[in-house]
C-alpha cells in the first residue's frame, strides 16, 4: 500500500512532441543503399558519348583545313567556265548523268554544212544523205574527182562520231543491163562498196563499216517524175545511235 502511494505521487512524464513536416517527409523518402547514384548513370554514359562525337567533328574539320591548303600550296589545278561547259556539252545538263557515246556524237553532226549532203535523224541515227551525180557518173561505180573531195569532207565528223556506220546505194526505178551491172541491185552495192573503200583509204576503221545496196526498194520520192528519180539515186551514210539495229 505505501509503495502504491509512493507510485501515485510521482508526476507523469511529459507527452512526446508532435511529428513537424520535415520529419514525416524523412519517414516517407526510400533509404539510399551507400549513396552509389545508379539512377543517374546513364547521364554520364549520354554525356560521354557527346564528348565523343564532339571530339570527332573537330578532328574532321581540322583535316579538311589542312587539306584545302595543302591544295592551295601545290597548285592544284581547278574547274574553270570553259571547262565545265565543256563537260556539260558532253554530259547534259546537271543531274542528267553522262550521255552515252553516240549521243554525245550528234552535236557536230547536227552541224555539219556541207554543200551536196544533206542530214535526217531516223529511228536507227542519223542520216548523211549525198546526191549519187556528185559521186558518180551515170551508169557507173567509180567514184569521180568532186565526190573524192566531199567525202573528204565528211572524215571529221565520222572520226568525231563513235558509233557504226552504214553506206547505203540506192537507184531509181529505171532498169540498167549492162556487163558489169546486170541491174539496179549490182549497181547500188557496187556505189556503196565505192564509197566504203574511199572511206577506209583515208583512215575510218572498215571494222566499224558495211555496205548496202537497196537498189530501187526504198524510195523517197515518186519516180515518174524526173525530179522524183534524181532524188531517189543517192547514197546514204547512216550513222547508228542505237545498240540494237
Amino acid at each position: 500500500m505505501a509503495k502504491l502511494r509512493s507510485l501515485k505521487g510521482r508526476p507523469e512524464a511529459p507527452p512526446p512532441p508532435p511529428p513537424t513536416p520535415s520529419t514525416q517527409a524523412a519517414e516517407l523518402l526510400p533509404q539510399r543503399n551507400g549513396g552509389d547514384g545508379d539512377g543517374e548513370s546513364w547521364l554520364m554514359s549520354y554525356l560521354d558519348v557527346l564528348t565523343l562525337l564532339i571530339t570527332l567533328f573537330v578532328l574532321l574539320l581540322s583535316m579538311t583545313n589542312l587539306q584545302s591548303g595543302e591544295d592551295s600550296e601545290s597548285g592544284a589545278p581547278r574547274l574553270t567556265i570553259p571547262a565545265l561547259q565543256a563537260a556539260e556539252r558532253v554530259a547534259g545538263p546537271l543531274g542528267s548523268g553522262l550521255l552515252p557515246r553516240e549521243e554525245a556524237g550528234r552535236e557536230p553532226v547536227a552541224q555539219l554544212d556541207l554543200e551536196g549532203v544533206s542530214v535526217a535523224e531516223t529511228e536507227q541515227g542519223i542520216t548523211l544523205r549525198i546526191d549519187d551525180q556528185l559521186l558518180f557518173s551515170s551508169g557507173d561505180a567509180t567514184l569521180t574527182g568532186p565526190g573524192r573531195e566531199l567525202l573528204s569532207g565528211l572524215i571529221p565528223t565520222l572520226e568525231s562520231f563513235p558509233g557504226r556506220l552504214s553506206v547505203e546505194g540506192h537507184s531509181d526505178n529505171v532498169p540498167i543491163a549492162t556487163a558489169r551491172f546486170p541491174s539496179n541491185w549490182e549497181l547500188s552495192t557496187a556505189r556503196a562498196s565505192a564509197v566504203l573503200r574511199d572511206l577506209e583509204r583515208q583512215g575510218i576503221d572498215a571494222t566499224r563499216m558495211r555496205a548496202i545496196g537497196y537498189a530501187d526498194t526504198r524510195p523517197l520520192a515518186d519516180n515518174a517524175s524526173a525530179e522524183g528519180r534524181a532524188a531517189n539515186r543517192r547514197v546514204e551514210i547512216l550513222l547508228h545511235t542505237q545498240a540494237a539495229d
